[in-house]
């Protein structure tokens, strides 16, 4: 609205009206976060509520793109699929999307700086679920950045950029800070690799660890995935200090989350890896973030370590 000027009655209405979609569609981001997920939807609880509701936004578009090519599938996905990130396309262009999920993540990526180099290595991962059933080292490389790595980065650019007012720069992190980043979202999707094992192969037909049959599973390759997950984590924990302090709060819990579910991992036989998928009970897991956040309480805030314009590729692990 003009500065200096009483706004029309017609402009207010229209504001007031544009304020209510907008509200709606984080409420639907809310909702598709509060359905799916506890361990992600613990960890936003400790974000400020701006933060809070930008992590909505970006769950709830990676979650509908997964539940196309996981849920949905089959005859027609590739069309959702691509639609849904046309529809995406254009909703960070203009602001606005007739779909309240992608209007939600586009008003939050438009603010925080999220863009293409984010935005089409994810759904390029995506698609890759529709073609690719047994991955090699390469495949798997470009499938968990573009769908995993690059989520770690747009948390990232929510967690710098949340309270970001218009005119304002975009607040960039430096390649240590993104190496982190993107280690957090790498173990996520490994972790989840692992514990859904049995139902990727024996119901999706896919097979994402490379050189590794999930039928002949033996301990070394548990170890071996481990050693690789656990690597991640050493990653995204040395980042940990120079996040603002809410998110860091938040990203620890989540951290000793998957801590949590990674000890379960080892102890647990590779055979009954393939039978029931190894959790972390609702109780436990309020117990282990509680402890988390204590822990953070007592750190102290160390300079955020931030430069002008890394993208999400500069960093020295290398994306495919």
């Amino acid at each position: 609205m003009p500065t200096g000027k009483r706004p029309s009655p017609a402009a207010v209405e229209a504001h007031g009206a544009q304020m209510l979609y907008d509200r709606t569609a984080a409420r639907a981001s809310r909702a598709v976060l509060t359905g799916y997920s506890t361990s992600f939807g613990l960890g936003s609880r400790l974000l400020g509520s701006a933060a809070r509701r930008d992590i909505d936004a970006v769950y709830g578009l990676v979650r509908v793109a997964d539940e196309v090519v996981d849920t949905r599938r089959g005859e027609g996905a590739d069309e959702l699929l691509t639609g849904l990130e046309e529809e995406t396309a254009r909703a960070l262009a203009s602001g606005y999307s007739t779909n309240l999920v992608v209007h939600s993540f586009a008003r939050t990526a438009r603010r925080t700086g999220i863009g293409h180099p984010e935005i089409d290595p994810f759904f390029a991962s995506m698609r890759m679920d529709l073609t690719v059933q047994v991955h090699d080292k390469a495949s798997y490389e470009q499938y968990v950045y573009g769908s995993a790595e690059v989520v770690g980065l747009m948390c990232l650019a929510v967690f710098l950029n949340a309270g970001r007012r218009p005119g304002d720069p975009v607040v960039r992190a430096s390649d240590a800070v993104v190496h982190g980043a993107r280690g957090l979202g790498a173990a996520f999707q490994k972790i989840n690799f692992l514990r859904d094992l049995r139902a990727d192969h024996e119901d999706l037909g896919r097979s994402y660890f490379p050189g590794i049959t999930p039928a002949d599973l033996t301990q070394e390759d548990v170890d071996a995935i481990l050693a690789e997950i656990g690597s991640d984590l050493d990653a995204a924990r040395a980042a940990l200090p120079s996040l603002p302090r809410r998110a860091r709060m938040a990203v620890a819990a989540t951290l000793a989350l998957y801590d949590t579910l990674l000890g379960r991992l080892a102890s647990t036989r590779p055979e009954d890896l393939l039978r029931a998928r190894v959790r972390v009970p609702d109780p436990v897991k309020l117990v282990v973030a509680a402890r988390a956040v204590a822990r953070e309480t007592l750190r102290r805030d160390v300079p955020l370590p931030l430069t002008a314009a890394p993208t999400a590729r500069s960093t020295t692990r290398g994306a495919p």
